[in-house]
């Protein structure tokens, strides 16, 4: 038996696999005003909700795109700034490095300037010591000098101008040839 046979058998009678021509054209105007129906108002109503989702998304990714373009412009300025700031803190080291430069050379220069000042000072005050040692030395050794001719002549010569001027000449002319011996 196959499906011919059971189709024919369907033919004749009432047959639960073939309906009935009222029940398939009362079948198909309910379908026709059912498509039309959900065509005029279901149909609308879910195409406005997919387009209203469309447009969230679609303006979701536009925010996102202008977040992202604001955040590439942010980024931006901040390499910019960043930039600025490196340069800025070279210039900064650099004056820096120059200050302390000057300052160091200030400092040094300050420093020998006072060490020459000392040198000065110091050798005017040897000068002026070996000065006044010379003085002390010579009226020690003119004071010697007299008592030693005092006691030779017998009188005392301490008084005398003339034997003062003949020392002070004699000590004189000792200095010049040290200093004719020394050149």
């Amino acid at each position: 038996m196959g499906i011919n046979a059971l189709l024919a058998s369907a033919e004749g009678s009432n047959s639960i696999l073939i309906p009935a021509i009222p029940d398939l054209l009362w079948g198909t105007v309910s379908f026709l005003i059912l498509a039309v129906l959900f065509s005029k108002y279901v149909l609308p109503r879910f195409n406005k909700v997919l387009e209203e989702r469309a447009d969230k998304i679609e303006g979701g990714l536009a925010k996102a795109q202008a977040a992202q373009e604001k955040a590439q412009e942010t980024l931006s300025q901040y390499t910019n700034q960043l930039s600025q700031a490196r340069t800025e803190a070279s210039g900064i080291r650099a004056a820096a490095d120059e200050e302390k430069r000057v300052i160091v050379e200030g400092a040094r220069k300050e420093a020998e300037e006072k060490a020459q000042a000392t040198l000065k000072r110091m050798a005017e005050q040897i000068d002026a010591e070996k000065a006044q040692a010379v003085v002390t030395l010579q009226k020690d050794v003119g004071s010697l000098a007299l008592e030693l001719a005092s006691k030779v002549v017998g009188e005392s010569l301490k008084d005398d101008s003339r034997a003062r001027a003949v020392i002070d000449q004699y000590i004189t002319d000792l200095e010049r040839q040290a200093k004719e011996a020394g050149r």
